[in-house]
């Protein structure tokens, strides 16, 4: 039987619940459950803690750590184009699920967080989601099998590294991703040509 009530960990005195009555409703209320997770494993926080924030302090209104939150969360929610954080930026379940009690960053801001990451950056994202791996084994695995996968991802417009490929029948990038089981090692985004 499903509970007539569930209650998340708090933001501020902001409490969070799920009441199975009617009233406000989200689309996006697995952002909470999300966010409960994030909290055991800490991978946005710890994604945040790798990056370079080289923008003025005083000139700061978001937070890095809400920033990555926010876009990854919203990946996650489905919301991978950055012109959706416009709307999304006002998003309670959003703002709630990334720790911030007040309207979000807008595409703008985003934008500019992403176009900041170099090569480095994303070469200590993948050695976070390593680490992340080890630390979910209690001692090292007598095997490990790795999933070499590529996926289309479709473009549409003029963006640099477009190209068609025959096998999806449109212009895409095609990503390449590692795993090993669930967990997810690498992900490479390249141009679909190869």
């Amino acid at each position: 039987m499903v509970p007539q009530k569930l209650t998340f960990s708090p933001l501020s005195r902001r409490q969070i619940e799920t009441d199975f009555s009617g009233g406000h409703i989200t689309s996006d209320a697995g952002l909470l459950l999300l966010r409960e997770v994030d909290k055991q494993h800490r991978l946005t926080q710890r994604l945040a803690e790798t990056l370079t924030d080289q923008r003025d302090p005083r000139m700061i209104r978001h937070e890095l750590k809400s920033l990555v939150r926010q876009r990854v969360y919203g990946v996650a929610g489905g919301y991978e184009d950055l012109n959706d954080h416009e709307a999304l930026r006002f998003d309670q379940a959003l703002q709630t699920a990334t720790g911030n009690a007040s309207t979000l960053a807008g595409k703008s801001t985003l934008c500019r967080m992403e176009q900041a990451m170099d090569r480095q950056t994303i070469v200590k994202a993948h050695e976070l989601l390593w680490h992340h791996f080890i630390e979910q084994h209690e001692k090292p695995p007598k095997e490990i099998v790795l999933d070499f996968d590529g996926t289309d991802i479709p473009v549409h417009g003029d963006q640099p590294g477009k190209f068609f490929n025959r096998y999806y029948d449109h212009h895409c990038y095609f990503p390449l991703y590692v795993f090993c089981g669930r967990h997810l090692l690498v992900s490479y985004l390249r141009t679909s040509n190869r």
